[in-house]
């Protein structure tokens, strides 16, 4: 159908011509009311925002020498926020004579790694900066 055609064809029906696929050849018109086309398009909008996650980096601060019970608590901590989705970043914060043991930091961070290994994969391997060895793990 002709552009004027279907121009007349709207005013007729007082209605609007919307152009509904302008990339598709020939585009695609309808004719309908386009304040309540807007309003509709928006409210779909709003709805797929609501439904979006979004993924938060959660994180989790040890020491070199954490104790047993203390590390079980900050790995199911971890656990739960891999369900969420959440990624997680690994703090390894080293005090006064711990920096020159930093191989025990490194053994902490791959034991980490291996007892969430199902779970997660490692998006940045373990570096140190400053006074802290960071490792940042993103849920399977």
């Amino acid at each position: 159908m002709s552009v004027p055609d279907a121009i007349a064809l709207a005013q007729e029906a007082g209605l609007d011509l919307v152009e509904i696929a302008p990339n598709s050849v020939p585009p695609v018109c309808k004719i309908l009311d386009f304040g309540k086309f807007k309003y509709q398009s928006q409210k779909r909008a709003s709805e797929a925002r609501k439904k979006q996650k979004t993924i938060e980096v959660k994180e989790i601060k040890m020491r070199p020498n954490i104790d047993i019970h203390d590390y079980d608590v900050k790995m199911r901590n971890m656990r739960r926020f891999f369900d969420d989705g959440d990624k997680v970043k690994v703090t390894l914060r080293f005090r006064g004579r711990e920096m020159a043991h930093q191989e025990l930091g490194m053994q902490l961070l791959n034991r980490v790694r291996e007892d969430v290994a199902e779970e997660a994969k490692v998006e940045a391997e373990p570096k140190l900066e400053g006074r802290q060895m960071v490792m940042v793990l993103s849920p399977r």
